[in-house]
């Protein structure tokens, strides 16, 4: 069912490294030309263009792409009370945790009279993507909206695709998540569409165009956040999930394969890998699998998945050597089952979220951690980090000089302003020293 990747008794470089790990056979660029021709007819024709997607890619027609606040109440209203319950609680834990990333103003003095204060300041409007597709994610709304309100983002579009199911409309425990967050701005558009929408804006809809978009999605929206990316901040360009869990032999076997399973249950192309130094963990684990494979609900959906070029068992001879294959391949979600997981945490430096040890599976980090679940795929961790309020904010420096302080510092502006040839700079500075 899964590919086995044999690492022992090698060396390989980095490079050598790199092109060894299994990643799924997907290109965004494939999807550029059409995700560019989608947001160039959201430009010109507005909501009509959004309407003809809607028809052509949803199958719904005449779709109310400005959701109803009134929708979004009797949404929150008649949302079943354990489900509420446990968004309540994942809202608060999230809340709670994302504060941490906001950093304080710090004011450094370098003379009397002379300091660049450190501020962080949020972006004015953002556009938030939750994606339909699948399965529905309500959590996602979760994770986008508290980490923008933490952040003090002032004004929140949410987008979400347009539901057959449903009349055209947002799924309603989607637009109960965002109500229950206090967000009634809200679309019924999915896709580049959206995308494009949010980044440019539509007139007719009330939709002004926002500062930053985040939000997973499929190829199309990755390929059409590339796009927008200059004309608004993106978070990163999402692809389908991925876990890699470094086990030893102390790890249970079961409970590895079962969290390979939640993960391979997303999408066919999602990446599901055991990285090991035990030959005997690596075969009860496949064994595992077979099993859960097929009793799954998803159980086609799964076994497609795991038997794919992305995912594998992959046994080093050490677990360093299953640290280092992990920051090659960069995973969004790494779980750590090993008797010692604090010493492979210390070696690595690669990942979007990391999961220590049996009782801390990756599920949790999508529903009540309190973590992020938006998180970098592909093999971007390795330079970008998950989302959180640093995702809407901008670090900016204020600088602040009296005259005194300037003065004392003026001959050597005046000094490197002619080193580099720009004398005007020096002298925007003695204009200030006409008597001196």
């Amino acid at each position: 069912m899964i590919q086995t990747l044999d690492l022992r008794g090698i060396k390989p470089t980095r490079a050598q490294l790199l092109s060894l790990i299994p990643r799924p056979v997907v290109d965004v660029s494939v999807a550029s030309d059409a995700a560019s021709r989608l947001i160039d007819e959201v430009r010109a024709d507005g909501e009509q263009a959004l309407q003809r997607h809607a028809a052509q890619f949803d199958g719904v027609d005449g779709v109310a792409i400005r959701v109803d606040p009134a929708g979004v109440s009797a949404a929150v209203d008649a949302l079943d009370p354990g489900v509420r319950s446990a968004l309540e609680a994942a809202i608060e834990r999230v809340r709670s945790a994302t504060s941490a990333q906001v950093p304080d103003p710090v004011t450094t003095t370098l003379a009397p009279g002379a300091t660049v204060r450190q501020r962080w300041q949020p972006v004015d409007r953002v556009g938030l993507y939750v994606p339909g597709g699948k399965a529905v994610y309500p959590s996602s709304v979760v994770m986008n909206v508290v980490a923008a309100q933490v952040a003090g983002v002032g004004s929140i579009a949410l987008a979400s695709p347009a539901q057959r199911e449903h009349g055209g409309a947002v799924h309603p425990t989607i637009l109960a998540a965002a109500g229950l967050l206090g967000i009634n701005e809200i679309y019924a558009m999915g896709g580049a569409s959206a995308i494009g929408a949010l980044a440019y804006g539509v007139p007719s809809l009330g939709l002004d165009p926002v500062d930053v978009v985040t939000g997973p999605g499929n190829i199309y929206v990755a390929a059409a956040k590339r796009l927008v990316r200059g004309v608004v901040g993106i978070d990163s360009e999402a692809g389908t999930t991925e876990i890699l869990v470094i086990a030893d032999s102390s790890a249970d076997p079961l409970l590895v394969a079962a969290d390979l399973v939640s993960q391979a249950e997303h999408d066919e192309a999602a990446a599901s890998l055991l990285v090991t130094d035990s030959p005997e963990l690596a075969d009860a684990v496949e064994a595992h699998l077979g099993t859960l494979a097929g009793t799954t609900e998803h159980s086609a959906r799964v076994t497609e998945a795991l038997g794919g070029p992305q995912s594998a068992i992959v046994l080093v001879d050490n677990l360093d050597e299953a640290a280092r294959f992990s920051n090659a391949y960069g995973p969004e979600h790494l779980e750590i089952q090993t008797a010692d997981n604090e010493a492979v945490l210390g070696a690595i430096t690669s990942a979007g979220a990391i999961f220590l040890g049996a009782h801390s599976p990756v599920s949790l980090g999508d529903y009540l951690a309190g973590s992020n679940h938006v998180l970098p795929t592909g093999g971007q961790s390795r330079f970008s980090s998950g989302l959180g309020a640093y995702t809407f904010l901008r670090p900016q420096q204020v600088i602040d000089y009296d005259r005194a302080a300037l003065a004392e510092v003026a001959a050597q502006v005046v000094a490197l302003s002619r080193a580099e040839a720009l004398p005007a700079h020096g002298d925007a500075v003695t204009a200030r020293f006409p008597t001196d």
